[in-house]
């Protein structure tokens, strides 16, 4: 009998296993413990996953993605624990003993909101120049972190796209009728509104956070990073708008010769540029010309920025969030025509 989902896994099926985390040790638990303290501030990964198919051939790219959330669904000062593991926590990360770190990272669940992170600060010190040394550090530790999101959430997205070529291609060669197709593009449209979920989560928390970093960086006299700049461009020739800034990554729309769009961020050598009719897509910055493409130049120059600077830091965290929420976005619009048997 057939059983649409055991035909996917035949076809779908890459073999890779997930991997799971380390430990990361006693300081970094009780840390976690106070992150807790306050309602809905820490995810567990139950909470971020509300899908779930053991057969599902993306599943590692589930788990890489779902286990960066792990770092942002902590408090600022508890997530560095997570991301730098008790060892830093315990040794300057916050404060010179660890009962001070934890006071400090407990009174900022309590608080909430935007204050709460400089608000554990001034928990610890008064001294402007230790509180821009910490703020530089997490800052730091934080913008890692979102590269790690970012690399996680393109990969699985990537993974999407081609287990729907798989099964557009079993279909045009007869290995699966329209029936069973259909029911294959159901199952992984399914599958992908949950990575869009998952990725939503992160991107809020991530947001939230950057706001906490605002308000300290603004308390040590730096101002808001501007608004990256956006321009109109032209296509110098037929190019592919992708839905990762990757050579060989899923298509979701193209550009004519001579088409203009506008550039509205950039990264790795890549616009994301949004069409007359609203596609948005990633495409090669060689392939275009015209003003617009400073923003690209100066959304790589904001992520390069050197480490110790918080002016340079905040900007690089703006740019950082700015991407990864883009990126959510061209996934979430390119879900109407990715898992159709005619795209």
């Amino acid at each position: 009998m057939y059983r649409p989902r055991s035909v996917a896994r035949s076809v779908l099926r890459s073999g890779r296993r997930a991997t799971r985390a380390p430990t990361i040790g006693l300081l970094a638990s009780a840390a976690l413990v106070l992150a807790g303290c306050a309602p809905g501030q820490f995810s567990t990964q139950s909470q971020r996953i509300a899908y779930d198919d053991p057969g599902d051939s993306c599943r590692p790219q589930v788990v890489a993605l779902d286990s960066t959330g792990n770092f942002f669904g902590a408090r600022i000062l508890t997530g560095a624990a997570i991301g730098a593991g008790a060892g830093a926590l315990a040794g300057g990360l916050i404060g010179q003993n660890w009962q001070s770190a934890l006071i400090g990272a407990g009174t900022g669940a309590l608080l909430g909101g935007t204050v709460a992170y400089w608000s554990a600060l001034q928990q610890q010190s008064q001294d402007q120049a230790v509180l821009d040394q910490r703020v530089s550090g997490d800052l730091i530790r934080e913008n890692d972190a979102i590269d790690r999101t970012q690399f996680a959430f393109d990969r699985l997205t990537d993974c999407r796209y081609r287990q729907a070529e798989s099964v557009r291609e079993a279909y045009h060669a007869g290995r699966l009728d329209h029936a069973q197709a259909e029911a294959e593009m159901a199952h992984l449209r399914a599958l992908a509104a949950g990575d869009l979920q998952l990725a939503q989560l992160i991107n809020r928390q991530i947001d939230d956070r950057g706001a906490q970093f605002a308000t300290a960086t603004t308390h040590l006299g730096v101002p808001p990073p501007p608004p990256l700049p956006q321009g109109n461009a032209f296509a110098r020739r037929a190019v592919a708008l992708r839905v990762s800034p990757r050579p060989d990554a899923p298509t979701v729309g193209r550009l004519a010769p001579r088409q203009r769009v506008e550039v509205t961020g950039g990264r790795d050598g890549y616009a994301l540029v949004r069409a007359p009719d609203g596609t948005q897509g990633y495409a090669e910055a060689s392939d275009l010309a015209g003003p617009g493409l400073r923003t690209v130049t100066i959304a790589r120059e904001r992520q390069a920025a050197p480490a110790g600077n918080v002016r340079t830091l905040a900007g690089s965290n703006a740019a950082r969030r700015d991407a990864f929420a883009q990126s959510v976005t061209v996934a979430q619009q390119a879900q109407a025509s990715g898992f159709q048997l005619s795209s």
